[in-house]
C-alpha cells in the first residue's frame, strides 16, 4: 500500500475500471471523495455505491474537441489520470498531462478514430509500430521527460513484460543449476542473470520466439445470441484490433518472410505486419497443464515493446531479436462471435455484452511461452479461475480482473517513481508489478515444457498437400503459422 494524497481522475466506466475501483483505493489508500470517473454510458447500477461513498461522476465522453477543458476541471500537477476508454489520441492526452504535470497511465496506445482512412493506408501506417513512432517524435521534442506516463500497463500489453522477465530468470537458474551450459557461455548467462541485462539473457540462452499465449476458458449459461457479440472483456477494443492488420516482432533467426508481410522503412524496424486480420491469423502455440491451442495474431503492444527491450544491438546493427507477438484464444462466446462478425462483413452487432456474474466456470490462463532455449519452451504467467477473480472482487472476471491489478501496480509504481517521463512495461521492474499482482492472479505457473509447433503436426492428406514447413529449426514462424489465405 502507498498513500496518494491528491485526486484521481477514471476516464470510462466499463468493466476493466469497475474492478480497478475497488483494488485502487485498497492499494492507495484513497478516499473516494476524491476520486472523479468520467463516462458517457454508464451502469448505474454498478456507479451507485460508489457516489455513495462520495465518488464524483461526470457523464460526458473526452474528444478533440474538449480534451483539455474537460480533464483540466478534474486534475492539475501532481494528480493522477488513469485513461480506461477507448479511442483517446495517446499522443494528444499524453502531451497534454506532461504539460500539466498530471501522471498517466492507460492500457493502449490509441487514436481518435482508428477507422478514418483506413482503407486507403498502407500496411504499415496501421500499426502499433506506426504510433509507437509517433509518440516519440513527441517526446524528442520535449526538453525534459516530466511527469511519469506509463503506457500500454494492463495484462497484455502489461503483466505479459514481466512475466516474459521472469521466465528468463527462472530458465537462467534452472540451466545453470543442472549445468546445460559451459565455459564462457555459462558464465555469461550467470552474469546476465544477476545484473538482470535481458536482451543479452534472452541472447546467451538461446531465445527465439516469445509468444503471449492465452486461453480464455470462462463459459456462461446465458450462450450468445444471434446479433450479439459477446466477450469477457472490451468488445469495441477486441474488434478494432482484431481487424486491422496481424504485427509482430521480427527475430534475426528467421530465414524468409511470410506471405503478405510488409518490413517499416524507417525507426528501428524491430517488426513486420501482415495485410491480412489478425482474428483471421492463425499460429499454434500451447498454455499449460496440456492446452495445444490455435491463437490470433490480434495487435498487442507487447509484440513492439518485449522485441525492443529483448534486442541486442551492435555498432547500430541488431545482432539479435526474437519474433514475439500475441497468440489468443478467446472464450467460446467470443470465437461464436467473431464468425457471426466475418460473415457480417465485420459490421459490429447490435447488441454487446460483457461476460461477469452468467459465467459459471472457467479461467483466463494467461503467460508468456518462451521458446528456444536448452528446455525448448518455458510458460510462465496466470491461471485465474472464475471463483477466485469473485472471492476478490465480486461480479467481476478473471479477464478484467488481470488488467486490473496491472494498471493498479502501475498507479503505484508512478506516485514512488513520479518524474520518469513516458515508460512502457518493460521500463518497470518487475519484482515490483509481480509483487503486487501476484496475489490477484490466481494459480502463479513457471514451467519448462518440451511443447514445439512441430511436435503434434500431423499431415492429413500426406502425398498430396506439401506443407511449406522447415523441419531443421522448429523455430521459424512458417512452421507456427496455421492459416494462409487470401488477406482479409
Amino acid at each position: 500500500m502507498v498513500k496518494f494524497p491528491n485526486r484521481v481522475l477514471l476516464v470510462g466506466f466499463g468493466a476493466v475500471a469497475r474492478c480497478t475501483l475497488p483494488i485502487l483505493v485498497k492499494h492507495l489508500n484513497i478516499d473516494p471523495k476524491r476520486i472523479t470517473t468520467i463516462e458517457f454510458d454508464p451502469n448505474d447500477a454498478a456507479l451507485d455505491p460508489w457516489l455513495e461513498q462520495g465518488m464524483t461522476f461526470v457523464k460526458d465522453r473526452v474528444t478533440p474537441q474538449n480534451l483539455g477543458s474537460l480533464l483540466g476541471q478534474h486534475v492539475s500537477a501532481g494528480d493522477l489520470l488513469i485513461d480506461l476508454a477507448w479511442n483517446i489520441d495517446c499522443c494528444e492526452i499524453v502531451q497534454w498531462c506532461h504539460d500539466r504535470g498530471v501522471l498517466y497511465v492507460n492500457t493502449s496506445v490509441e487514436l481518435w478514430d482508428p477507422y478514418a482512412g483506413s482503407e486507403n493506408k498502407h500496411p504499415t501506417e496501421r500499426t502499433l509500430y506506426w504510433r509507437h513512432m509517433n509518440l516519440r517524435r513527441m517526446i524528442s521534442t520535449w526538453s525534459e521527460p516530466g511527469p511519469t506516463a506509463v503506457l500500454e500497463h494492463g495484462a497484455n500489453p502489461g503483466l505479459i513484460s514481466h512475466f516474459t522477465k521472469n521466465a528468463l530468470l527462472d530458465i537462467a537458474e534452472r540451466a545453470l543449476a543442472e549445468n546445460k551450459f559451459s565455459g564462457a557461455q555459462r558464465e555469461q548467462v550467470a552474469h546476465h542473470a544477476k545484473a538482470q541485462n535481458f536482451n543479452h539473457l534472452a541472447h546467451h540462452l538461446g531465445v527465439k520466439v516469445v509468444h503471449c499465449s492465452e486461453r480464455d476458458t470462462q463459459i456462461t449459461d446465458q450462450p450468445k445470441q444471434v446479433n450479439e457479440f459477446v466477450n469477457t472483456w472490451s468488445v469495441e477494443g477486441f474488434r478494432e484490433e482484431g481487424t486491422t492488420t496481424a504485427e509482430m516482432g521480427w527475430g534475426t533467426h528467421e530465414k524468409e518472410l511470410p506471405p503478405l508481410a510488409f518490413e517499416h522503412p524507417s525507426g528501428p524496424k524491430s517488426q513486420i505486419c501482415l495485410a491480412r486480420m489478425g482474428i483471421n491469423t492463425f499460429v499454434a502455440t500451447w498454455v499449460p497443464p496440456n492446452h495445444d491451442i490455435l491463437g490470433m495474431i490480434v495487435r498487442h503492444g507487447e509484440a513492439f515493446t518485449i522485441t525492443e527491450k529483448l534486442t541486442v544491438w551492435e555498432d547500430g546493427k541488431a545482432i539479435y531479436r526474437p519474433t514475439v507477438h500475441y497468440a489468443y484464444c478467446p472464450c467460446d462466446s467470443a470465437v461464436a462471435s467473431l464468425h457471426e462478425l466475418r460473415g457480417y462483413d465485420y459490421r459490429l452487432q447490435p447488441r454487446i455484452r460483457i461476460m461477469t456474474d452468467e459465467i459459471t466456470s472457467g479461467a483466463d490462463i494467461l503467460g508468456a511461452l518462451v521458446m528456444g532455449h536448452p528446455y525448448q519452451s518455458w510458460w510462465c504467467g496466470t491461471d485465474l479461475d472464475i471463483e477466485e477473480s469473485r472471492r476478490l472482487v465480486p461480479h467481476q472476471n478473471a479477464t478484467t480482473m488481470q488488467v486490473a491489478i496491472s494498471v493498479v501496480a502501475a498507479c503505484m509504481w508512478m506516485v514512488e517513481n513520479p518524474n520518469r517521463g513516458v515508460c512502457v512495461p518493460d521500463d518497470l521492474p518487475h519484482d515490483y508489478v509481480l509483487g503486487i499482482s501476484k496475489p490477484y492472479l490466481g494459480r502463479f505457473v513457471s514451467v519448462a515444457s518440451d511443447w514445439t509447433p512441430l511436435k503434434h503436426y500431423s499431415n492429413f492428406f500426406s502425398g498430396f498437400n506439401k506443407p511449406q514447413l522447415d523441419l531443421s529449426d522448429p523455430w521459424q514462424f512458417k512452421n507456427f503459422l496455421i492459416t494462409e489465405g487470401d488477406g482479409i
